[in-house]
């Protein structure tokens, strides 16, 4: 079976070399998977109306035959629920989304991801940006408890996974090499379970 192409977008302040993010798309590289792993200008100060230009400037760019998953962590679910619910391109649809760790959409704990909170919650958004979404929260997470995360899993009427301890589901949380969420790219195992 071959590999779809994963779009893996990071969240506020990138993905360090051994956040899961890089170790997933290193796997899906060594098993001849095509991998797009943008860095964001100013990760460290995004600003919504250029990430999501950048996004899309990368989707345009992905191969346009076989399966295409993004894979968003933290900050950049936020930025896909704000592309998902723009002025919409077809061409820029994708077969499988993955959002894991999304902050909030009232989270305070982090100034820096302010302009990004204020997202539409149409649940036609993410259907017309992918086939099928699937949302992942960690237990403990400080930027979006669990009933945050059902919550807004309810309101954009998508399946939600629970990892039991994930936390916010990073580095510091353990997460460097996830089997999982090979797992869900490779073939679109479900649930997510921890690493």
């Amino acid at each position: 079976m071959s590999l779809p192409y994963a779009l893996v977008l990071h969240g506020l302040g990138g993905s360090g070399p051994e956040h899961w993010q890089n170790w997933l798309a290193g796997e899906l590289a060594h098993r001849g998977g095509q991998v797009d792993l943008p860095q964001f200008t100013l990760p460290d100060a995004p600003q919504l109306d250029v990430w999501l230009a950048e996004l899309r400037e990368h989707l345009a760019a992905a191969p346009r035959e076989g399966e295409r998953v993004v894979v968003a962590h933290s900050l950049a679910c936020l930025l896909w629920l704000h592309h998902a619910a723009g002025g919409f391109d077809p061409a820029l649809r994708v077969d499988r989304v993955l959002l894991v760790a999304p902050p909030s959409p009232h989270c305070t704990v982090e100034p820096l991801i302010t302009g990004f909170l204020d997202v539409p919650l149409d649940p036609t958004a993410p259907r017309r940006a992918a086939a099928s979404t699937r949302l992942v929260v960690g237990e403990g997470d400080r930027y979006c408890s669990v009933e945050q995360g059902k919550e807004l899993a309810e309101a954009l009427r998508v399946d939600v996974d629970v990892v039991v301890g994930g936390g916010h589901l990073n580095t510091e949380s353990g997460y460097g090499s996830w089997n999982a969420v090979l797992k869900w790219v490779r073939s679109d195992r479900t649930p997510l379970t921890p690493r």
